[in-house]
């Protein structure tokens, strides 16, 4: 089992963004979120609420252009996070299947914590943006997501016909995914791989 705090702190600055961000994974589902844009605090506030992770976010980015680089680079610091605090994964459930709904929308995430980064995406939001947010954006936070975070991640919009409820479908099923498999199990005191090590 893990003899180790689960958190982790990572800052980026680069000419696009600057992020400060903490991560405990097992928290309580408090957070404090400051990027810029308001949609995506509520989508951050909401991830870090249903997977119960204690998430502090602040970025100052290149809004004046558009969301990409702040969506972005916040998703590859939490992603640099989870892969920090999780250390050698020892004592993780590692897989995890959940689908959400909100009203008319259905998301669905499979992921696997296996050191390994992949990612597919399937379905579409219906409209292009919620407020300020960019709806794609919400795939390629799931993409960045995973990739920083050497995660195995097929994700859907399965139905829907408001995007404001399918982004806010696919956030939470992506956090009740993480948040079953990064759980300890208590029957295990090893790493989840036949290897030895993920």
């Amino acid at each position: 089992m893990s003899d180790h705090e689960r958190a982790a702190a990572v800052s980026r600055e680069t000419g696009e963004t600057t992020i400060d961000l903490t991560l405990a994974i097992d928290g309580d589902g408090d957070s404090e979120i400051s990027t810029g844009i308001g949609f995506y605090d509520h989508m951050l506030t909401s991830f870090a609420k249903h997977g119960l992770f204690d998430l502090t976010v602040d970025c100052d980015g290149d809004l004046e252009i558009d969301d990409h680089h702040t969506v972005e680079d916040v998703a590859i610091c939490l992603g640099e996070a989870f892969d920090e605090a999780l250390g050698d994964k020892r004592g993780i459930r590692r897989y995890a299947d959940r689908r959400v709904p909100l009203d008319e929308a259905v998301a669905s995430v499979v992921v696997d914590v296996a050191g390994r980064p992949y990612y597919e995406f399937s379905g579409e939001f219906s409209q292009e943006s919620v407020g300020e947010f960019t709806s794609v954006m919400a795939d390629h936070f799931a993409l960045s997501l995973a990739h920083n975070a050497g995660l195995t991640l097929h994700a859907a919009v399965e139905t829907g016909d408001n995007a404001h409820h399918e982004v806010e479908a696919l956030f939470k099923a992506l956090a009740r995914a993480l948040d079953d498999a990064t759980r300890l199990d208590g029957r295990r005191s090893d790493t989840p791989s036949t290897k030895g090590e993920l």
